[in-house]
Parts: C-alpha cells; sequence; structure tokens
C-alpha cells in the first residue's frame, strides 16, 4: 500500500494529539508502519497545533511535504485556510465549521481574518462538518468533538470501523475507560454525518 499522508491542525485543547495517537494506533493495527510527528506551538494558550500521521507498507520520514497531504483534518476553519497548502491534487479536507477566534484578534493586535468562510469554501475537496453541534446535541458533550472528527476521517481511511474502536479501547483505557462509550458514539455519529 502507498504511504497516505494525513494533517490534523487545530489549536491547543481541541483533542488534536488524541486524534493522531488514534489514527496511529489504528494504523499499526492493520499491520501497516506508521511514523508521526507534531507541533504544539502555544498550546496551552490557544495557539496552533499540528500533527502528522503517515502510514503504508513503508513509511521513511514522518514529515509531510507541502502539496502531498493526502487528508488535511482541521478542527477549526481557520487553521484549514492557514494549512491548505499542505494538500495534494485530488486530497480532502475534512474542516470541522467552527472559529475560535485568536488571541491576537480578541486583543486587539491584529485585524480578524477577512471572507474566512469564502476562503475556505474555495479549498479543494472540502467536507465541511459542524462537529461541536453534533458533539452537544447528539452527544450530549462538547468534549467529544474531536471523536466526531474522528469519526468523519475514518470514512476516508482505508481502515474498517472494528479497527478503529479496537485502538479506541487501547487508547482509552484504565481511568480514562469510563469516557470510552461516549467516545465511540461521538465517532459513530461523525461517521455518519459525512458517509450520509
Amino acid at each position: 500500500m502507498k504511504t497516505v499522508n494525513v494533517s490534523l491542525v487545530g489549536v491547543g485543547g481541541q483533542g488534536i494529539i488524541l486524534t493522531a495517537d488514534i489514527l496511529a494506533k489504528t494504523a499499526a493495527i492493520a499491520g501497516l508502519q506508521v511514523k508521526k510527528s507534531e507541533i504544539h506551538g502555544m498550546a496551552q494558550r490557544g495557539g496552533s497545533v499540528s500533527s502528522q500521521v503517515r502510514f503504508g507498507d513503508s513509511v521513511a520520514s514522518p514529515v509531510i511535504q507541502d502539496g502531498t497531504c493526502d487528508i488535511l483534518v482541521s478542527f477549526d476553519k481557520l487553521e484549514a485556510v492557514r494549512n491548505a497548502h499542505l494538500l495534494a491534487d485530488g486530497g480532502v479536507a475534512i474542516v470541522n465549521d467552527l472559529y475560535l477566534v485568536p488571541v491576537t484578534v480578541s486583543s486587539g493586535q491584529q485585524k480578524d481574518v477577512a471572507n474566512l468562510d469564502a476562503r475556505v469554501a474555495a479549498i479543494h475537496g472540502l467536507k465541511l462538518i459542524d462537529a461541536m453541534k453534533i458533539a452537544t446535541e447528539q452527544v450530549g458533550n462538547a468534549r467529544t468533538m474531536n471523536m466526531v472528527v474522528a469519526g468523519a476521517l475514518s470514512a476516508f481511511t482505508p481502515f474498517g470501523e472494528s479497527d478503529w474502536m479496537r485502538a479506541m479501547e487501547e487508547m482509552l483505557s484504565g481511568p480514562k475507560a469510563k469516557l470510552l462509550d461516549v467516545n465511540k458514539k461521538a465517532f459513530s455519529l461523525g461517521r455518519a454525518a459525512v458517509l450520509g
């Protein structure tokens, strides 16, 4: 299998690293080689966070070059626009329909982004999902937004839902096990949202 490149981007506190870890675990369960890298930035203060996951029969490097990303997963619309250059021709951009105003904008240091919705709409291969709405209204837990996004992502990977569920069970074990059922529900709803 050729190497698949997935970039997950957003801001600190959105569960991006956990989502990337679950993707990497899923690929490993499926018997593929996996490499992962991450950049936390000012994650604690709502700054940009990105994690790159590459999987396939043989993966040389964890870094995804510009224009080679098969799946861009953005937890925030602004981060989707900032990272659209990563997408390969024919790539898919799964974008959470959410805009978190950057601290530099809310503090008056910088102007707000102009035409954000139009710029998001111009990203090729766009799959827009309102993960926060699904998490709050259907799951009843806003903190499961990342698993809604993970479910949407799963629909564009070569892995079966059972592999994803097994990875979630391994990652959410011990004290986190009490969160497993609600996260599985969020995942399934996110998957259904893009599969129709």
